[in-house]
């Protein structure tokens, strides 16, 4: 890191309702509908700052655009540019994390939780 850039890791999607389940499966869950301004997903890459990313093997770096510092090879280094219409959203991954995958990752890393 230089400064400056903003990092985004590739992770699995899930939904909240999963999530819920994951951590108890006896929760209670209503359906209520989407509340104003609410969102069903989340964006970390969007197409304005496509043009600033470039794509590694675990991650997505957004690059200044200040003093052409998303041009740098130092700054980019092994990254590859993306599309200029690529966004990472969570509806749109490919990797989702199951409940069982989600409850298996909570036994893993209990001892990490509000650590990391």
């Amino acid at each position: 890191m230089q400064g400056g850039e903003i990092y985004d890791k590739k992770i699995p999607s899930m939904k909240l309702t999963d999530l819920a389940l994951a951590i108890s499966k006896d929760a209670k869950q209503e359906i209520i509908g989407i509340r104003p301004g609410e969102k069903l997903h989340e964006e970390m890459v969007g197409l304005a700052d496509a043009i600033y990313t470039y794509e590694y093997k675990d991650h997505y770096k957004i690059l200044p655009s200040i003093y052409s510092w998303h041009t740098d090879p130092k700054r980019i280094a092994d990254g590859v540019k993306v599309d200029e219409n690529f966004t990472y959203c969570s509806d749109q991954n490919n990797d989702w994390m199951s409940v069982d995958t989600l409850q298996k990752w909570i036994k893993e890393n209990k001892n990490l939780i509000g650590k990391i």
